[in-house]
Parts: structure tokens; C-alpha cells; sequence
């Protein structure tokens, strides 16, 4: 990642989820795999930062409802 523009590796460890929870991680994972499957497809620019960053929300949002889960619901 050393050749990349400083906002796409910054954004890209928000992905990062390994110091998490095993049920949070089942729902973060698969934004960290888009985020990298997009930055490896993509060239840097305004328009890769605004997705990584619009991908980050989603998958914030995705935490907080996994957080909200009861226990007996998780899988």
C-alpha cells in the first residue's frame, strides 16, 4: 500500500477487523473485503475516496445494529 494516495490508506484501516468481537466481525469482514477488492481495482482519486468513505459508514452502521442484536439471534 506504500504506493497508494495517503486518504485511500487512511480510510483503509477503518476496515481493519480483527480486534473485534467474533459476531462483529462476521459483519465487518465483508466491508474490509469490498474495501480492499475496490482499492486493488481502482486507481486513487476523489471518486475511490468518497466510496471507501461512504462504504465506512455503511459498515458502521452495520456494527451498531450487530451491537443491538440479542444474543439468542446471532449467528
Amino acid at each position: 500500500m506504500a504506493d497508494r494516495h495517503p486518504g485511500t490508506t487512511h480510510l483503509l484501516r477503518y476496515f481493519e477487523y480483527a480486534h473485534l468481537p467474533e459476531h462483529l466481525q462476521a459483519v465487518s469482514k465483508p466491508c474490509g473485503d469490498l474495501a480492499q477488492q475496490m482499492t486493488d481495482a481502482l486507481p486513487d482519486g476523489p471518486e475511490l475516496t468518497a466510496g471507501l468513505r461512504k462504504l465506512l459508514e455503511a459498515k458502521d452502521c452495520f456494527v451498531r445494529a450487530a451491537l443491538d442484536t440479542p444474543k439468542e439471534n446471532r449467528s
